[in-house]
């Protein structure tokens, strides 16, 4: 391998290393709250969060349209409202693997929405000068790599997703890399489950 490989592979190392950092140091500060918040939480709107296990719905709507807007709420978030009703293991897992597979289709959706709609004014006016054209110059340098980092770090997912569709990257090497999307959710839903658990027991 040549130097110059060596160096590009460096460059993706960095960006990939900096970006899980500030996405482990973004969910330290997100969990700590929460545990230090769970008491008093639980104390004053028990009510509130028994109204949102009784409407799922308005949950997982509120969380697609995150997802597909560009991650607006933290999917972690999403998380700690199940633990929150003292849900069981096994609903916690089934709750975890809708909200992966959600941001899975949102990520699709986002593609098509790029490979569909980038010629036009709107996408490129309201959409593209707004929020992504910060990620074009990764998209060029790094191409499927800047979904792989979308899919397992805080940079938005959806956004990623788009520019991938708005190039027309070939979609099944697209829908194996946002595999890792999946194991991202696994991966923080076990530290969410397992991290009050530890500390309140």
């Amino acid at each position: 391998m040549s130097m110059e490989q060596n160096e590009e592979e460096e460059t993706r190392s960095g960006f990939l290393v900096k970006n899980l950092v500030r996405g482990l140091i973004w969910f330290a500060i997100i969990i700590t709250a929460f545990i230090l918040m769970e008491g008093y939480i639980q104390e004053n709107f028990k009510s509130h969060i028994g109204d949102i296990r009784a409407n799922p719905g308005i949950l997982y709507g509120t969380y697609t349209l995150s997802e597909i807007v560009f991650g607006i709420l933290p999917p972690e978030l999403f998380m700690m409202i199940w633990i929150l009703d003292d849900i069981d293991v096994s609903g916690f897992i089934v709750n975890l693997s809708i909200l992966a597979v959600i941001s899975y289709g949102a990520g699709v959706l986002g593609y098509y929405i790029g490979k569909t709609f980038s010629k036009t004014p709107f996408y490129q006016q309201r959409i593209r000068e707004k929020y992504l054209k910060q990620y074009e110059k990764n998209l060029k340098k790094f191409g499927g790599y800047l979904v792989l980092v979308g899919a397992i770090t805080p940079v938005p997912f959806s956004a990623t997703c788009m520019l991938a569709g708005s190039v027309n990257m070939n979609i099944k090497y697209f829908l194996l890399i946002c595999i890792t999307r999946i194991i991202r959710f696994a991966a923080y839903g076990w530290m969410v489950w397992s991290f009050p658990n530890w500390f309140n027991g």
